[in-house]
């Protein structure tokens, strides 16, 4: 699953809540949904574990996760 479609049922706040629960800005994670940038590896691996796995590293780094 993408980081556009784990969203797209979450309610309105749930971007700046995750946001701030990775300790980046929504503006960061903004871009990380569009794509326009690329989360570092530990960046990856929170995420992951704050979707409880439905969003993994290796969909968000495949040039780094196998």
């Amino acid at each position: 699953m993408q980081l556009r479609e784990y969203f797209r049922g979450e309610p309105y706040g749930a971007k700046k809540e995750m946001a701030e629960h990775l300790g980046i800005t929504p503006t960061w994670l903004s871009l990380l949904i569009r794509k326009a940038r690329k989360p570092s590896p530990q960046l990856a691996k929170k995420i992951e574990k704050a979707t409880q796995k439905l969003v993994k590293a290796k969909d968000l780094r495949p040039d780094l996760f196998d």
